[in-house]
């Protein structure tokens, strides 16, 4: 296969020699998450980097020809520019990778990682949230663990939405197009030149998905797009929105996905030894493997056995409703010629994802992948408790404890979400080689080495950057006229650099309850307006546009922002993305969330808080349980009876509670020099609890040894 473009191409033309391997290191998302390499981009042209929203492919497209050439004789930047090119030959070469050495010839053939939503890096916005940068960050951590890795999804070629907040506060969705020539995404192409294809039946007809490689350190992504001109303009929008479109539009998207993905693959001339099933979006893979397996003798019993004990299901969604469902009638409709090549009858075939919900019996996809998946788990200790109530009658013979489905607890990408002025601390006091040793434990106990002064100022310098890039923000919105007056005031224009400065960043879903902290609003009002311990509080999130209850809480939370009367101590920056998100990670004091226990299922944000010395005020779910430890933040600890009004009149209280008697006091109490000390050793403590335990290099590894490479002996 080849992987070029004229894009690319026309990059390397435009450099001179001497730095012309810039077009390798920008087509490749390792850069993401290396300093140095991001550093590199910045000494070419630091300004246009900036506008560019931190995209080095579109930078070199449309830098001046004179800055090139200055740069290729610049010995500052030329030595810079070796030193980067090493590093990543290195580390895209065999060179000392765990999994090679800890498990030799353990995987002929990659994972596949199949995934509705791959985010990487703002720059290529194919994800919505959680789920896709979860999905990324697994990607980055298999590739520098050296762990055979393919990651398949999809194109879209408007996203999933950019949020605009108009000064009404109702969230609008706006969907700009993809310049597929502005990312690094290369086109598949065959021998002759022509992008790949694969051709996947749907209603009668076929529908063609044109193949995109996405290279990802050692690893790479598989992006599929619909969007060609042999389709029908209804079929070319498949692949246009993440999320998107009604029943028939989702089921599509899922038969491109699995049936499709699975083909991509075959194309591509990959033999995976391991098909691992990122929540149930991808679960038609077991039936395009299955009828693969039956076309070449197998029986059907036989087929599900082999593809049983070669794939890894994982389901993040800790509310039922939350899980794609079909009727029957629409399954039959797209499916349809699927039984007769399994062998089986249509009831039979129907029974496969057969799943009697709060709707009545569905098709439903997480059921179609439970039961064909041997390696199967929730991503915390509670969401694995959680998922076996939830799936209980798929095993009835069983006890609820004993149902098969384990956990794995999500951890973030570390080098992804630490970087700048605390990754330099991390050099000076811990090792220069932390990032390849920092899932292990005793590497953080070199933490209590870090004077308090330099670490609190370390985090100042954090939180200065995040609160300029929200006032620029906000000016420039103000500038564009995309901002009336009144909406200044909410957008955190006003906000002050020194008081208590807490967080509260992700998806608005009731369950969730944003709206939580402002169940009493004159105890909240003591609270912020506190004339010696003032306190503020800084909102980002957007809502499924279908979601109006998700919407109306957005609404309730930024007309909460506008009113006078909170004197600008709460602020909602909109379209939170992960560009907003390392900001607020980094730059806030505390990290809030207050779910409805036990609905959320892992809560990764709060892990890259706390990474960089953010520490948790939270409902004790998703990773909080199994993270909190008493020394690194604030827990509201479950109501064990009550009704949902009654857990809400708990958590509001405790949460007023903790912030009234410990996190406001603590904040505020001081040394001689201003810093104060004891918040600072909760920062330290919750660096050393998330950094090794709830990092993606644990994750990964636990996903390598306890599933992977069990799973990849089915396959001998």
């Amino acid at each position: 296969m080849q992987y070029a473009d004229s894009c690319s191409i026309k990059v390397r033309e435009k450099l001179p020699p001497r730095i012309e391997r810039l077009t390798d290191l920008a087509y490749n998302m390792w850069w993401s998450w290396h300093q140095e390499a991001r550093d590199l981009f910045k000494m070419l042209d630091y300004a246009h980097w900036r506008s560019t929203n931190h995209n080095p492919v579109r930078m070199l497209l449309e830098i001046e020809p004179e800055l090139v050439q200055a740069a290729a004789q610049d010995p500052l930047f030329l030595r810079h520019y070796d030193a980067v090119m090493l590093t990543f030959d290195r580390d895209l070469g065999n060179g000392h990778l765990w999994f090679p050495k800890a498990h030799p010839d353990a995987l002929p053939g990659p994972v596949a990682y199949f995934s509705a939503e791959f985010g990487v890096h703002q720059s290529l916005p194919v994800y919505s949230g959680g789920l896709g940068v979860l999905a990324g960050d697994h990607i980055k951590e298999a590739s520098d663990l050296g762990v055979p890795f393919v990651g398949v999804g999809f194109i879209y070629s408007q996203g999933y939405f950019r949020q605009r907040i108009p000064s009404h506060g109702w969230q609008e969705a706006v969907y700009p197009q993809l310049k597929t020539e502005y990312t690094p995404l290369l086109p598949i192409l065959d021998g002759e030149g022509r992008q790949v294809r694969v051709r996947v039946r749907l209603v009668g007809q076929e529908v063609q998905a044109a193949l995109w490689r996405l290279n990802v350190g050692r690893a790479y992504l598989c992006l599929m797009d619909t969007d060609v001109e042999e389709n029908a303009p209804w079929d070319r929008g498949l692949s246009a929105r993440l999320y998107g479109g009604d029943r028939e539009m989702r089921i599509s998207q899922e038969v491109v996905l699995g049936i499709g993905g699975v083909q991509a693959l075959r194309a591509l001339g990959l033999e995976p030894h391991v098909w691992h099933m990122n929540e149930g979006h991808s679960a038609f893979v077991v039936l395009e493997r299955m009828r693969e397996l039956v076309e070449k003798g197998l029986s059907f019993e036989e087929a599900a056995e082999k593809v049983r004990a070669t794939t890894v299901f994982t389901t993040h969604t800790p509310v039922p409703a939350g899980h794609d469902a079909f009727s029957f009638s629409l399954v039959e409709k797209y499916l349809r010629h699927y039984w007769d090549l399994l062998g089986l009858t249509r009831e039979q075939f129907l029974e496969l994802g057969r799943y009697d919900g709060p709707e009545g019996p569905r098709f439903n996809m997480t059921a179609l992948a439970l039961r064909f998946s041997d390696y199967r788990n929730g991503v915390s200790r509670l969401h694995g408790e959680v998922s076996r109530r939830m799936w209980h009658s798929l095993w009835p013979e069983r006890p609820e404890d004993r149902v098969p489905i384990d956990h794995i607890t999500n951890g973030v990408h570390l080098p992804s979400w630490i970087y700048g002025a605390l990754g330099r601390l991390f050099d000076k006091y811990l090792r220069s080689d932390w990032r390849a040793i920092h899932d292990d434990p005793t590497l953080w106990e070199r933490l209590d080495e870090i004077p308090a002064r330099e670490l609190w100022a370390v985090h100042q310098e954090q939180k200065r950057k995040m609160m300029g890039f929200i006032r620029e923000r906000a000016r420039r919105r103000r500038i564009s006229g995309e901002m009336d007056p009144d909406q200044v005031l909410a957008a955190g224009a006003f906000l002050d650099p020194e008081a208590l400065t807490i967080g509260f960043a992700r998806r608005f879903a009731t369950y969730k309850r944003a709206t939580l902290l402002f169940r009493d609003l004159e105890r909240l009002k003591r609270i912020i307006h506190n004339l010696h311990r003032p306190v503020q509080f800084i909102f980002a999130g957007k809502a499924h546009p279908a979601d109006e209850a998700g919407k109306l809480l957005i609404q309730q939370v930024y007309g909460m922002a506008k009113d006078p009367a909170m004197g600008g101590r709460i602020a909602f920056v909109e379209d939170y993305d992960m560009h907003v998100a390392r900001y607020l990670v980094q730059g806030v004091d505390l990290w809030l969330n207050t779910p409805r226990r036990p609905y959320e299922a892992s809560g990764t944000s709060g892990q890259k808080a706390a990474m960089n010395g953010v520490p948790s005020l939270s409902v004790l779910d998703g990773w909080w349980a199994e993270g909190y430890d008493g020394k690194n933040g604030w827990a509201i600890p479950p109501l064990e009876d009550g009704g949902q009004d009654a857990q809400d009149a708990h958590d509001a209280e405790f949460l007023y509670r903790l912030l009234e008697e410990e996190v406001v006091p603590l904040f505020y109490s001081r040394d001689a020099d201003g810093v104060p000390r004891g918040w600072v050793e909760v920062m330290k403590e919750a660096i050393r609890i998330a950094a090794p335990s709830f990092c993606a290099r644990r994750m990964v590894k636990e996903y390598t040894t306890r599933f992977y490479v069990p799973a990849a002996r089915g396959e001998e």
